[in-house]
């Protein structure tokens, strides 16, 4: 008698599981089930939440495509596309807007993982950019639409509900939404720095009692944002050191472990102690009980922010490449079954830029690099006079596109709406002490009228 897949699991749940185990065996698809055993025994199985547990890619329109792409010489009636003389149709007033692309580059869809020769591209500036990685193993990197899609799934595979996602105080706003809002998990904070002002830095002691204080439930899930969003702040090389150390020293105790490098503004550094790699480099093999993913993409890299083109990459002493590829069946499950896949034409422009010269490609970034190093020396000029205000202290900052100001006596909703309505001047209110600046979006001579406006209305919702 031959067994289907999920026959096979239900008579093996039936004669080795007791009944919870026996009705949670037939609640997953035989599939899901498959990448479950393969990754039972490591840390990123051990780590999978609910959602995680019962996520997989199907064998269905998406692979049978597949299979008829390489073998189906004669028709291929599988993918809903309008094809001639087996070319995809394009219309004529949408291919004259990018002459160079072909139809195929333009409206075909692309894989759900995303075009395998630009993850292939991504991996290897992936590694030229973190030597500490040569050597070490790692996935190869998958396309999803947006780092923020990035997070999210990273929240659906391996955050349950109540489970702890520990992030810094302060921290973006959308964490909040996607882990407590979306998937019910809990969101908790450590105070990120020694202290309010330029000369202060990350604060080590309260990384450190934040994740012993979260390792008794044997599962945490860190995410770490670098530069950060909204302080501006990268660890330097010491501080870098010790939060790894921090990291493997929790592992140290059987706690099962897992880090999310938030990476989106990497390399945007405007100081030379800063750690130059992201932390995934050292963590993708410090110890068996943590498993690191890598968020981040050319969104910011390369100045190519509404492409929502950005990707999801894992790392994990021990692991295989049998494992990376059942952890990537998961996440192709999860953007299958929310966005089907990316967008083809981001995917395709991005190959065709960084098939361009990589000097004339690095030449064109350092331009934009430099116009924003010019604009946080402005802004730290501007800060020097400033220091000891009484109402308004900038937190640490050093690299990214942001820096915010501590709000002391005063609201930092009213100031944000203060200065809209009184100088027209738009910022973020992150929460009732924090507004963020973000001066990557202002013009170098209009750094200083910006910040005096803050100040000045700072003072006078102080003084009422």
């Amino acid at each position: 008698m031959i067994f289907s897949h999920t026959a096979f699991f239900i008579m093996k749940a039936l004669t080795q599981k007791p009944a919870f185990t026996i009705i949670h065996c037939i609640m997953l698809h035989c599939l899901a089930q498959e990448l479950n055993e393969v990754l039972k025994s490591t840390t990123p199985g051990q780590l999978l939440s609910d959602f995680g547990q019962r996520m997989y890619f199907p064998k269905g329109i998406i692979a049978q495509s597949a299979e008829a792409k390489k073998l189906g010489k004669t028709a291929n009636a599988t993918i809903g596309m309008t094809v001639s003389n087996g070319i995809p149709v394009v219309l004529p007033i949408i291919q004259k807007q990018l002459p160079d692309f072909t139809p195929q580059e333009l409206v075909a869809y692309a894989p759900t993982e995303g075009n395998l020769e630009l993850r292939n591209i991504w991996k290897e500036k992936i590694l030229k950019k973190n030597p500490s990685l040569i050597g070490k193993s790692f996935s190869l990197p998958v396309v999803v639409p947006g780092l923020t899609a990035g997070i999210s799934y990273l929240c659906d595979l391996f955050l349950s509900e109540d489970d702890t996602l520990l992030t810094a105080d302060p921290s973006w706003d959308n964490y909040v939404l996607i882990a407590e809002s979306r998937r019910k998990a809990q969101l908790k904070q450590f105070n990120m720095f020694t202290g309010t002002g330029l000369d202060y830095g990350f604060n080590v002691a309260a990384f450190r009692n934040a994740v012993m204080e979260n390792i008794s439930s044997g599962k945490l899930c860190i995410l770490l944002n670098f530069p950060q969003n909204p302080s501006g702040y990268s660890p330097t090389v010491s501080e870098a050191k010790e939060i790894c150390s921090i990291i493997k020293e929790a592992a140290e105790t059987g706690c099962k472990i897992m880090v999310w490098c938030d990476d989106a503004y990497f390399g945007l550094n405007y100081a030379d102690n800063i750690n130059p790699e992201s932390l995934f480099a050292f963590l993708a093999d410090i110890h068996e009980n943590v498993f690191t993913a890598k968020i981040d993409g050319p969104t910011k890299e390369d100045f190519v922010w509404g492409f929502r083109c950005g990707f999801l990459t894992f790392a994990g002493k021990g692991l295989t490449d049998i494992h990376y590829d059942a952890l990537i069946k998961k996440l192709t499950g999860d953007i299958r079954s929310s966005v089907s896949c990316c967008s083809t034409p981001p995917q395709s422009i991005l190959l065709h830029t960084f098939k361009e010269p990589e000097q004339e490609l690095e030449a064109e970034k350092n331009k934009f690099h430099t116009l924003l190093e010019h604009r946080f020396l402005k802004v730290r000029a501007f800060l020097e006079t400033k220091r000891n205000h009484p109402v308004l202290q900038p937190m640490p900052f050093n690299s990214g596109y942001f820096m915010s100001l501590r709000c002391s006596g005063i609201d930092a909703e009213q100031l944000r709406v203060a200065l809209l309505q009184k100088k027209g001047i738009g910022t973020v209110a992150i929460d009732s002490k924090t507004l963020r600046v973000a001066f990557s979006s202002i013009d170098e001579e209009l750094i200083e009228s910006v910040y005096t406006a803050i100040y000045d209305i700072a003072d006078e919702l102080a003084a009422t």
